[in-house]
């Protein structure tokens, strides 16, 4: 009877586990009195786009050269997300974003809910506009469909009309097409899978007022379609909408939100969404500089037809974003619950706060059943000069302005030069090392500043190691460190570093240094491991990597 009983307890506590909603320590923007505080998710989702679908909200963001690609996120009541998968297992085309490829990719897509079916648009600026569907957001996406090639394309966005015909808005980059501040708009077949006509020319920032407008998305409503597109530049901009009685215009224009007096720069590109009780939303972003571009929600009304998004505190119909405010009514209350960022490396699947720099390769690393995740040292180039062309640096976006990362790790190694260790990823970068030399392991703090530009590294060696054991393996013995690496991140992005031989006391070890964005994404966090060019790889076993505040 206690076997049954025993069983029983088991069985129901893993059943727990399994529906238990994931609260991170670091950051939760449900208030738990009703109210919210924003961003709901202070995070690096760059250009947030959300879709309905029944009581069911699905978010989805650009994810540049990192993989897998367009994170998923599930939400009920639009503050409280969690992942749910990806739609891109790998970086099309495959081979080229084997390689890490800053900054290029997956730019600014928008997710639609149409006739039972997930539609995720997409424009790489190199080769093309993409888009990739599914029945399931949360399970498995059909290969991705190049709809369109060509340079320059960005930021595109589907309507389906009332009438059967489809079209397709979207930007130009000028980075690609010397060309930009321009939304133009085509159409698609039946299907949404071919653009079948050229593109025409809607609206104009080139005005002396709306530059850089970008990012479009295209609606419908009362008889009127509408372009939400910011304009303005990334940090700076505000929400701009279009109207016309007619696709292809012309369009009325008005600024519908605006930083005003608030400290939230740059407030626009996102998400129009309607709740099942009849609210209006929109999600947005605000670019926080090594943070990334971290996810705000706002309230939105209509006012003679057009959107006034966040509080207009003095009736011109363009709003100013909030701080604090209700929660959306979705005719029910939800539990807290926010995206994972803690992870025990327990199970096969890797937690979906992870990407690699490029597409996932075999040799990368492996999880397991074991109790941790083994990353291989990536070969170094023979020419090497920093971390920008490492692929398989394994990262998660900085989940708060305030936060504390640490790991416990097993190094090993069988040639000197061999490293793994904890690092803190962007344009900049800075990483505590535990690196083979003789028979014992260096501790060195690493920085780069500049890494796109091919500036070298600078090492400074903090302590000398013993290993924890060796044992013969093949040719040479295997030496192990066992090591607890922290990093303290303060506001500002200021990072100090510690590291533990027990993991009960910490010493502070090393010098501080300030993140910095990556290109077109925030500063990241997380574990790699590398090899000198000609030798043997080593690898590390990480048996955690807690988050806390």
């Amino acid at each position: 009877m206690k076997k049954i009983f025993l069983l029983t307890t088991l069985l129901c506590a893993a059943c727990w586990q399994a529906d238990a909603q994931y609260v991170s320590k670091a950051w939760v923007s449900d208030q738990k009195d009703g109210t919210y505080i924003n961003p709901v998710l202070h995070a690096d989702y760059s250009d947030p786009d959300v879709c309905t679908a029944g009581e069911d909200f699905y978010m989805t963001a650009s994810s540049f050269g990192c993989a897998p690609g367009l994170p998923i996120l599930h939400s009920k009541d639009l503050v409280n997300w969690k992942y749910a998968g990806y739609a891109l297992k790998q970086i099309e085309p495959i081979k080229f974003f084997n390689a890490p490829q800053h900054g290029k990719g997956v730019w600014a897509p928008s997710i639609r809910h149409h006739n039972r079916e997930f539609y995720i648009y997409w424009g790489d600026p190199d080769h093309g506009i993409f888009m990739v569907k599914t029945k399931d957001p949360t399970g498995e996406w059909e290969k991705p469909i190049l709809i369109k090639a060509g340079r320059g394309m960005i930021d595109p966005a589907p309507l389906w009309d009332e009438d059967g015909k489809v079209y397709l808005v979207h930007a130009w980059a000028g980075s690609r097409a010397a060309l930009n501040s321009v939304i133009t708009i085509c159409e698609m077949n039946a299907e949404g899978t071919k653009v079948i006509s050229d593109p025409v020319l809607v609206f104009d920032g080139n005005d002396g007022i709306n530059h850089t407008v970008e990012g479009p998305k295209l609606y419908k409503r009362n008889g009127y379609y509408y372009i939400f597109a910011p304009a303005g530049g990334v940090a700076t901009g505000w929400q701009l909408v279009l109207r016309s009685r007619n696709i292809y215009g012309p369009y009325e224009k008005k600024i519908v939100m605006a930083q005003g007096s608030t400290g939230i720069n740059g407030p626009h590109q996102g998400a129009w969404v309607d709740t099942q009780t009849g609210e209006s939303w929109f999600v947005h972003f605000q670019d926080k500089a090594m943070y990334g571009r971290v996810v705000h929600l706002n309230p939105m009304k209509w006012a003679n037809d057009w959107p006034v998004i966040g509080e207009d505190k003095d009736g011109d119909g363009c709003g100013e974003p909030v701080t604090r405010y209700k929660k959306p009514n979705v005719g029910k209350n939800y539990p807290v619950e926010t995206p994972a960022d803690s992870d025990e490396f327990n199970t096969r699947q890797l937690g979906l706060q992870w990407e690699w720099h490029a597409n996932y390769q075999d040799t990368f690393g492996y999880t397991s059943d074991l109790g941790f995740i083994r990353i291989y040292g990536h070969i170094l180039s023979e020419n090497f000069v920093n971390f920008w062309e490492v692929p398989n640096l394994l990262l998660q976006k900085f989940m708060a302005e305030e936060f504390t990362a640490t790991t416990k790790l097993k190094v090993s190694a069988t040639m000197d030069g061999q490293q793994s260790g904890l690092i803190v990823m962007g344009w900049d970068y800075c990483y505590l090392g535990v690196e083979k030399e003789g028979d014992k392991f260096i501790l060195k703090q690493v920085t780069c500043k500049d890494a796109e530009q091919k500036t070298p590294e600078t090492v400074t060696r903090l302590a000398e190691l013993p290993a924890s054991r060796k044992y013969e393996a093949g040719l040479f013995p295997n030496y192990e460190r066992d090591i607890y690496l922290r990093v303290k991140i303060e506001k500002g992005g200021i990072c100090h570093f510690y590291y533990s031989l027990d993991g009960k006391k910490y010493k502070a070890i090393g010098m501080p240094f300030t993140a910095r964005q990556g290109k077109w994404i925030g500063a990241k966090v997380g574990l790699f491991s590398t090899t000198p060019y000609g030798k043997e790889r080593g690898w590390v076993d990480a048996d955690w990597f807690h988050i806390d505040k």
